[in-house]
């Protein structure tokens, strides 16, 4: 429980990948803040795998310990890559690996993960299992999880509770059907939550006292270039669809402080909402989408140093505005991302502060 010097905040994580090494870079910086409370995090995805790893760090050992795991876990990802690519320390590696994940990611177009195998391997469980203790996770009671899923069966939003955590359900929550097969839980099926919670905010905010909520947003909203080729379609289609639960959300947060603004709705009954963003933009959306799945040690450090590097300039210009307002125009970025404009938006005008 947070005393009355420290600020309570909840965290959205989403899923991106490998650049889910930008997050780690956001939260490392965000843990030497020594008054920042974190009573939530919600996590899809890698989101999800950051979220699980921070918060069993944090209750082994406190901010130091959770700094600690998220660099082994990480950096553990980058050496099982590496065991698994043995061509990659070679030296031509590096000018024909852009090629290798887009072949890559053609061959799961074309091709299911149960088409070749009966086995539901996959790389992350080994890496989950040796580092979590699912036990002490789901007895504490000191940080409220939210690990989204997307129910196949329905299409539903599936989002799972610390006291319930298995490593199945974050594996789900990071499962692509092209490339792994579905995880079972209780005999249904579960595929990556970015289909329909890239991270769920309201689960949050109606299981906290907490008014403000730090998004770590790794997929590009705005994108002015008309994607041509298959590859770029594809991955562009794929940002918009992982990018569409968090703006309906973000909508749904903007009506409500705007009735609460206006007397519509009693501020005795709600709550207002502060909205705040840490985003990699101009960064992650200079890189190509395949970079995703590059697991290499020096482009995931690389991106913890941009995580980092932005955490640190958030905090600089709005770490202020935590428990009194917003610190970006969201209402902004709503208002042009649901309506029709004569304009393309700007990203960074979306991202003003409020």
């Amino acid at each position: 429980m947070a005393t009355a010097t420290q600020r309570p905040v909840n965290l959205a994580l989403q899923g991106g990948g490998a650049h889910g090494a930008f997050t780690w870079g956001v939260l490392d910086r965000l843990l030497e803040v020594a008054d920042l409370d974190f009573t939530a995090i919600s996590g899809t995805s890698a989101g999800a795998m950051n979220a699980i790893v921070m918060a069993e760090g944090l209750l082994e050992g406190g901010r130091d310990r959770a700094r600690q795991q998220l660099e082994q876990f990480w950096l553990g990802i980058a050496d099982a890559a590496d065991r698994a690519q043995p061509f990659r320390a070679l030296p031509w590696y590096k000018f024909v690996e852009p090629y290798v994940f887009e072949a890559s990611m053609a061959y799961t177009r074309m091709f299911s993960p149960y088409d070749f195998s009966t086995s539901d391997y996959n790389p992350l469980r080994q890496a989950l299992t040796d580092l979590i203790d699912f036990d002490k996770v789901r007895r504490q009671r000191q940080i409220k999880l939210f690990i989204n899923t997307t129910h196949v069966a329905t299409g539903g939003l599936r989002c799972w509770r610390e006291h319930e955590l298995t490593v199945e359900m974050v594996l789900a929550s990071a499962c692509l059907p092209s490339l792994f097969q579905t995880p079972m839980i209780d005999g249904e099926g579960y595929w990556d939550g970015g289909y329909i919670a890239n991270p769920a905010l309201e689960p949050m905010l109606r299981a906290t006292r907490t008014d403000d909520i730090l998004i770590v947003q790794l997929n590009p909203i705005v994108r002015h270039e008309i994607p041509r080729k298959a590859n770029e379609i594809i991955d562009r289609l794929s940002e918009i669809s992982f990018n569409a639960s968090l703006i309906t959300e973000l909508r749904f947060i903007a009506e409500r402080n705007r009735l609460i603004d206006t007397g519509d709705l009693s501020p005795e009954k709600f709550r207002k909402t502060h909205l705040h963003m840490i985003h990699g933009d101009q960064t992650l959306g200079a890189m190509p989408a395949s970079t995703k799945l590059v697991a290499d040690r020096g482009f995931l450090l690389q991106l913890r140093d941009m995580g980092r590097e932005a955490a640190s300039q958030w905090l600089e210009d709005h770490s202020d505005k935590l428990g009194k307002r917003s610190s970006f125009n969201y209402r902004r970025m709503v208002n042009q991302l649901t309506q029709e404009s004569e304009e393309t938006p700007d990203p960074s005008e979306l991202l003003k502060k409020d």
